[in-house]
């Protein structure tokens, strides 16, 4: 049985286009690329064009694919905004191959600069340098089916995974930079990370990325780190903390200054600060309906930082804000639409994911605001065609929406004496 042809993208399904005409500009340096090779000058999709309809993919959902992409290109009001012709399923195709996607970090360089810091935690105001989540996500591309990863298909050739890895700003919650290595590389992260450090940034870390030499290069490039770390790391105590009332009310248990590393192996060139916290953990039984309830399950979590006079409530919460880049993954792949990739290769995939980089930047400077789960659920009434431009806005303006929780929140860390 022939699967059921999908329905042809309508002219009244195509979203976005109006933030598009505020890029346009910027993406017009990429039009010369991988031109030399067009000998005959023929090519009518230049890189340009195609980034703009990959991002165009991302504001419409009807456009969910690359076939959906090349039939899109056909409609009148989008070849004239984009200046270019219809695209062929070829073209789109061999695009991703070609392009080169360190092109694009230009341009999210200069959208950066637009941003401006949001709302910040009144309680993170010891923390001076830049808080940067990081971390990795998992992006399946051949095979769609878990069960079948990894294998090798009819021809012999290896069917991928990739994962991106993310540096995240939390005070402007929008991704500064992203990188692709293949997802069954181990130990990538560390080394990601410490090829892109950069001074005056926080980077806040889970415990995939423990190691020594990232430690040692986080502090070399004027920066700090703050890592979930292993509970039997090796080390030799210095000092003893005594910890406050408010440090135990955080559930701080444990306050320690120590030597990190054993001898024989790569060891912090600095003292490592230890913070041990008992926190309440949901456990995985009671995650999803339908589930029975389990009972509370108490954890021990081990935060090292080279963060010495910062309080060590602080420290907990700003491992606790870690999560804000899972929910932006979430984003990622739900709402921008790149949990389909519309190509295997791993320029492609790179192209995809800094387009959806610009595209989360676009959001922000448009909204300026983040992108919250109550945020995710009126873009996509707005992507949907359910809402409105002036919808948007005005909830986003809405004197109750920042206001009243802000004095919530004041009032409660007044209470609780932070």
């Amino acid at each position: 049985m022939s699967r059921a042809r999908k329905a042809k993208v309508e002219p009244e399904q195509v979203r976005g286009l109006k933030h598009l005409r505020q890029i346009r500009a910027l993406l017009q340096r990429l039009h010369g690329d991988a031109t030399a090779r067009d000998r005959a000058g023929n090519r009518t999709l230049f890189y340009d064009q195609y980034a703009a309809l990959v991002l165009l993919s991302m504001f419409s959902p009807a456009i969910d694919s690359l076939r959906a992409i090349g039939q899109a290109s056909a409609l009148p009001k989008v070849r004239k905004l984009l200046g270019c012709n219809r695209a062929s399923l070829g073209s789109l195709s061999e695009a991703a191959r070609v392009f080169d996607p360190d092109l694009l970090v230009g341009v999210i360089a200069e959208l950066g600069e637009q941003l401006v810091p949001l709302a910040r935690d009144p309680r993170l105001a010891d923390v001076t340098k830049t808080l940067t989540l990081c971390d990795g996500t998992l992006l399946a591309a051949l095979p769609r089916l878990a069960e079948s990863m990894w294998k090798r298909s009819r021809t012999g050739n290896p069917m991928h995974g990739w994962r991106m890895h993310c540096q995240f700003e939390l005070d402007r919650h929008v991704p500064t930079d992203v990188a692709l290595t293949p997802y069954r590389c181990q130990g990538d992260e560390q080394a990601v990370l410490l090829n892109t450090l950069q001074s005056a940034r926080c980077y806040v870390m889970d415990r995939g990325y423990v190691s020594y030499d990232l430690f040692n290069g986080i502090v070399a490039a004027g920066s700090d780190y703050v890592c979930r770390a292993k509970r039997n790391i090796a080390h030799e105590v210095i000092e003893q903390r005594e910890l406050t009332p408010a440090a135990r009310e955080a559930g701080v248990t444990r306050d320690v200054i120590v030597t990190a590393g054993s001898t024989g192996e790569t060891r912090a060139d600095h003292p490592v600060r230890l913070i041990e916290l008992r926190v309440e953990v949901q456990p995985r039984t009671a995650r999803g309906e339908g589930k029975p309830q389990a009972p509370p399950k108490f954890e021990v979590l081990l935060i090292a930082t080279n963060l010495m006079d910062v309080p060590a409530e602080v420290i907990a919460l700003v491992y606790r804000y870690r999560w804000t880049i899972e929910l932006f993954f979430r984003f990622f792949k739900q709402v921008l639409g790149c949990r389909h990739l519309i190509s295997d290769d791993p320029r492609g995939i790179t192209i995809q994911c800094y387009c959806a980089v610009i595209a989360c930047m676009l959001l922000q400077l448009w909204t300026g605001r983040k992108p919250d789960k109550a945020m995710h659920r009126m873009i996509g009434f707005y992507l949907s065609g359910w809402a409105d431009e002036a919808d948007v806005l005005a909830w986003a303006n809405r004197p109750d929406n920042t206001g009243v929780k802000l004095r919530a929140k004041a009032e409660l860390w007044k209470k609780l004496g932070w």
